[in-house]
């Protein structure tokens, strides 16, 4: 149960009687949560919205404007007024299907106190305000290089890209994701104590944002294959007497490329006192390893074993990215996950689910209907068997309902989605080109109706020699301007839409007004 909830209360009636009276589109994200890539300079209030661009001139006298921006502060007078964000369309879709969904914003909202709550609705919203729960990386190096993932989260992917140059014929909202090597990631100094964003970072921390923190999460990249995320294990050690009462968490896949690495972690772990491990994962074995490529399954699942046995580690965390192949196998995993807590009980992975919009190509919402209906009955199934229903709490079992009526639902991923042709030309031409860039083989690999539907589908795809001889073009995509502006670009969720003379960057974008949801055509 979260902190602001009192008593037997459940998520519908903290949002009645906590969120609802505020506005109908409240979320204390916005004031308390962060996410920041201090690499190269962007922010976003949570994971589904995108991040725009930190203003360098202000941090020099203000160190917490890596957090603090204008464009923060204007989502938060949006939010107090009852107006809705078009950033924050992953909830809007969710609490529009007509369900009664419990969309992401009442998980990022009552894990706040009553009083914190009430503290953002009485501020001014041009006021600064300190973290309570923050997300940061340092940079995107990046052992992995899973199919949803691009460029600039990771270096395999920038390998990837340089290796073979860029996909081709990819025609919706992922073109631009696979086609450069994304250089406006690129760390903005070659050293990290140079970098000024990591700077700020470090003087707000030891001013006092290291006492007022209630969590700080390493994110990626691979955290663990950066010395950042090592010197504030560092900090733990050497400054007993604060940050007691802070969660320290991290993202990571659990596979390192040398063993020394985890031995690494788990023997810091034991001077960090509420360490959390955050690592993903959605389908078993060969799948897996299919989405993710550099997984190792069977070393992840040992590595698993391994934390929770010889670290102090406080809780872990499963994330699953719902995308369009993970559904071939995900009870399955789920039941793996279940096998975990017969194991070791509380201690094991609480799973959360994520769906996945982007690239839009990807998503589980593009499948055709006949598949869809197909997972949607084993997870239905599934959901109300004995196991799950006795061992998954309130928020597990909501995100597993929320996926079958996702499934059930929802048509496309998001607002600017492109034509159906153009999606499953994107999912042929991309796999195809993904199986022998990565030495794989999507049919053997996914064998049935999607395994069929792949097959049957026409795409124009380089020739496997043009691929592996590197004739393929890499192409640079214009990213100037902040990407998550609505002033300067108008262009939704489409990435890299052309505006003007400028190509702009995915910006996130839900007009409550004009976009249709439950699958009504946006243009009736």
């Amino acid at each position: 149960m979260g902190r602001g909830r009192i008593g037997v209360e459940n998520l519908h009636q903290y949002k009645e009687r906590v969120i609802d009276p505020i506005s109908k589109s409240y979320c204390a994200a916005k004031w308390y949560n962060a996410t920041i890539w201090l690499g190269h300079g962007q922010t976003t209030s949570c994971h589904h919205p995108p991040g725009h661009w930190i203003p360098l001139e202000e941090l020099e006298d203000n160190p917490s404007a890596i957090h603090n921006t204008p464009h923060k502060k204007k989502m938060r007078k949006m939010m107090q007024e009852g107006e809705r964000p078009s950033e924050c369309e992953y909830c809007w879709k969710v609490e529009d299907m007509g369900k009664n969904n419990i969309s992401d914003r009442v998980f990022k909202t009552e894990i706040f106190s009553d009083k914190d709550i009430q503290t953002t609705v009485d501020m001014p919203w041009e006021e600064n305000v300190n973290l309570k729960t923050l997300e940061i990386s340092f940079d995107r190096a990046c052992n992995f290089k899973c199919s949803y993932c691009n460029p600039a989260f990771s270096t395999a992917w920038v390998k990837d890209i340089n290796d073979y140059g860029g996909y081709q014929n990819i025609q919706s909202d992922g073109r631009g994701h696979f086609q450069d090597t994304a250089p406006w990631a690129e760390p903005a100094t070659k050293k990290q104590e140079d970098n000024p964003y990591i700077q700020a970072f470090h003087k707000w921390w030891e001013s006092d944002l290291a006492d007022c923190l209630e969590e700080i999460r390493i994110t990626g990249g691979e955290p663990i294959m950066h010395k950042g995320t090592w010197k504030l294990f560092d900090w733990f050690e050497q400054n007993p007497d604060r940050g007691r009462n802070m969660r320290f968490a991290i993202n990571s896949n659990l596979c390192p490329d040398t063993p020394k690495v985890l031995d690494k972690l788990v023997e810091k772990s034991h001077n960090v006192p509420n360490l959390i491990i955050y690592t993903s994962m959605e389908a078993t074995g060969v799948q897996g390893e299919y989405i993710r490529d550099g997984l190792d399954y069977d070393l992840w699942m040992n590595n698993i074993h391994r934390v929770l046995e010889e670290g102090n580690i406080s809780q872990l965390f499963c994330m699953m990215t719902i995308n369009s192949l993970c559904l071939n196998s995900i009870t399955e995993f789920m039941d793996e996950m279940l096998d975990l807590r017969e194991v070791y009980g509380r201690r094991a992975p609480v799973i959360t689910l994520n769906i996945l919009r982007f690239p839009s190509f990807q998503s589980a919402a593009i499948l055709p209907e006949e598949i869809k209906t197909h997972y949607k009955e084993v997870l239905d199934k599934w959901i109300k068997s004995d196991r799950p229903q006795k061992m998954l709490d309130e928020g597990e079992k909501e995100s597993v309902i929320r996926l079958i009526d996702y499934l059930d639902i929802v048509k496309t991923p998001h607002k600017n989605t492109a034509e159906t042709p153009k999606l499953y030309n994107d999912f042929k031409s991309f796999f195809a080109q993904y199986d022998i860039r990565r030495g794989k083989d999507f049919v053997s690999t996914f064998p049935g109706p999607l395994a069929d539907w792949f097959t049957s589908l026409e795409a124009e795809v380089p020739s496997e020699k043009d691929i592996l001889s590197k004739r393929i073009e890499l192409v640079s995509v214009d990213r100037d301007g902040d990407p998550a502006s609505m002033e300067a670009y108008d262009g939704g969720d489409d990435a890299h839409e052309l505006v003007g003379d400028k190509r702009y960057g995915p910006v996130g974008g839900w007009d409550t007004e004009k976009d249709a949801l439950g699958g009504v055509n946006v243009d009736e």
